[in-house]
C-alpha cells in the first residue's frame, strides 16, 4: 500500500500530497527531480534511473518515530512492501494507482542529510550488509507507464522485466 507521497520541489522543501501524477518526463509531477544534478551521469544531468525513490513505510516509521518526520528521509513514495533485492530485483515493475514504475539497478544509500536527520545508528543499520540486502534505505525507480497515484493505493508487484 502507498502510505505517503512527498514532492521535493526545491532542495530542503517537502510537500506532502494526498495524490499525485507520475509522468515519464518528470517522475512525480511537482517534484524537483529534473532540476537535480547527478554525479552518476557523464554530463551531470538528472539520472533517468533515479527518477523516484521508494522507502519501506515500516522502516521509516521505526527510524523517524513519527509520521510527521517521514518526509525528512527525502524519498517521494513510502510503501508497505518488501523492497528487498530478493523480492523486487532490478527490472521489477510495480503498479501503483494507474501508474507503473520499474525498480532500477541504481543503489539507494543514505547521505549526510540522512545522518543529520536520523542519526549514525540509522545509517549504520540501513547500510549494513543485511540492511543493503533488505534495501532498508529503499530503492530507485523510474516511471514506465504514467498515471495517477493516491495515498492508500495498493502497490502490486507485476513482474520482473
Amino acid at each position: 500500500m502507498l502510505e505517503l507521497i512527498v514532492a521535493r520541489p526545491r532542495p530542503g522543501d517537502r510537500e506532502v500530497l494526498e495524490d499525485g501524477e507520475l509522468s515519464l518526463r518528470d517522475g512525480l509531477v511537482g517534484d524537483g527531480w529534473r532540476s537535480r544534478r547527478s554525479a552518476r551521469t557523464s554530463d551531470g544531468s538528472p539520472h533517468p534511473d533515479m527518477q523516484l525513490n521508494l522507502m519501506n513505510a515500516r522502516v521509516i516509521a521505526l527510524l523517524a518515530q513519527t509520521k510527521r518526520r517521514w518526509p525528512l528521509a527525502g524519498d517521494q513514495l513510502f510503501v508497505d512492501l518488501d523492497l528487498s533485492a530478493d523480492h523486487v530485483p532490478p527490472g521489477t515493475r510495480l503498479a501503483i494507482g494507474t501508474a507503473v514504475i520499474e525498480v532500477t539497478n541504481q543503489p539507494h544509500t543514505g547521505c549526510g542529510k540522512f545522518v543529520e536527520r536520523f542519526g549514525v545508528d540509522a545509517m549504520t543499520l540501513v547500510n549494513s550488509e543485511l540492511g543493503r540486502r533488505l534495501r532498508l534505505r529503499g530503492v530507485n525507480a523510474k516511471v514506465v507507464e504514467p498515471g495517477r497515484i493516491r495515498v492508500g493505493d495498493l502497490t502490486r508487484k507485476l513482474h520482473v522485466g
